[in-house]
């Protein structure tokens, strides 16, 4: 159930359409679950929001950043906007406790995965977007998603996890990792892919994701953390 009162606390934006906010939290599988009930899923908010996002932070890092090059640049902000930082901060704000989701999805663990936290964040950037216009939404934005571009500056978090991977990999093992699909879950127009991460024959760790390479940079991330990289 969604608590418009507690999300506007957490978030420090005043929700005006409730029912805009509602839609943000709510997953295609409930939908497909309660297709009765004609609600609308939460993928177009996403789409919006994913835009808003991008401007926000691009128009950050050029502010920010006015000695840095293009190149930097354009890593900063992947590393910003990418799915395990978006997570991250879904979390913080406790996002996971108001979705709506199927019985199975709720069973397999969906308040907590990372990709459906990552996507629902950027639904609710459309929403904000949606009721209260740009500059609440950058607002929401910067507080929350790109306050920590000098943690990921000093960190060198902006270096993709395949590469890092990759990179300590040839320097720790003298091999170059590979990857594996090891499972295609649900239609075609919305799959969710499982790849695992190898280290010769040993799979080091599973990611999983909306397409192919970004469940290998999942994978890439959960090998990093596994292995203390």
């Amino acid at each position: 159930m969604l608590d418009i009162k507690k999300l506007e606390d957490k978030t420090g934006v005043r929700v005006i359409k409730e029912n805009l906010f509602r839609t943000a939290f709510i997953h295609k599988s409930y939908v497909n679950e309660h297709r009765d009930e004609k609600l609308e899923h939460n993928e177009r908010l996403e789409f919006l929001g994913d835009a808003v996002l991008e401007l926000a932070s691009t128009n950050y890092l050029f502010l920010q950043c006015p000695t840095r090059p293009e190149g930097e640049l354009t890593a900063f902000r992947s590393a910003l906007v990418k799915g395990e930082h978006l997570a991250k901060v879904a979390v913080k704000l406790e996002l996971g406790q108001y979705l709506f989701l199927s019985n199975g999805e709720e069973k397999s663990g969906g308040r907590t995965k990372n990709y459906i936290l990552a996507n629902t964040l950027e639904a609710l950037i459309g929403a904000i977007y949606l009721d209260s216009g740009y500059i609440v939404a950058e607002k929401f934005i910067k507080k929350f998603v790109l306050t920590n571009l000098n943690e990921i500056i000093d960190k060198k978090l902006y270096i993709d996890a395949k590469s890092r991977f990759q990179e300590d990999c040839q320097e720790k093992r003298s091999v170059t990792p590979h990857y594996e699909c090891l499972a295609e879950d649900g239609p075609d127009h919305n799959k969710i892919f499982t790849m695992g991460a190898y280290i010769g024959e040993e799979k080091v760790a599973e990611g999983k994701g909306a397409s192919k390479q970004k469940a290998e940079d999942d994978a890439a991330t959960n090998a990093l953390k596994a292995l203390k990289w």
